[in-house]
C-alpha cells in the first residue's frame, strides 16, 4: 500500500469549480485508480498527470457533476 495526499474538488453543474468544495485527506491505497474505484461516487473520465508528477482522476455523472481528485505520493 502506498500513502497519498489526495485534494478532491467537488463541483456541481450551478456553481463549476469556482464554488467547488475543496477538501484534503491523506489516504492508504494500492494505487489512485484503486481508491477511486472502491470510494468514488461516479466513474472514471479522464486520468492524467500534471506538470508536477501527480495523478488527477476526473470522474462525474455526465449531467455537470463532477469530481477531481489530484494524489501526491
Amino acid at each position: 500500500m502506498e500513502e497519498y495526499e489526495v485534494f478532491i474538488e467537488t463541483m456541481n453543474p450551478c456553481g463549476g469549480e469556482k464554488y467547488g468544495k475543496k477538501e484534503l485527506i491523506e489516504v492508504e491505497a494500492e494505487s489512485p485508480e484503486a481508491y477511486v474505484k472502491e470510494n468514488g461516487r461516479f466513474p472514471v473520465m479522464d486520468m492524467y498527470k500534471n506538470s508536477a508528477g501527480d495523478t488527477v482522476i476526473t470522474t462525474g455523472d455526465g449531467q455537470g457533476n463532477v469530481i477531481r481528485y489530484t494524489f501526491t505520493e
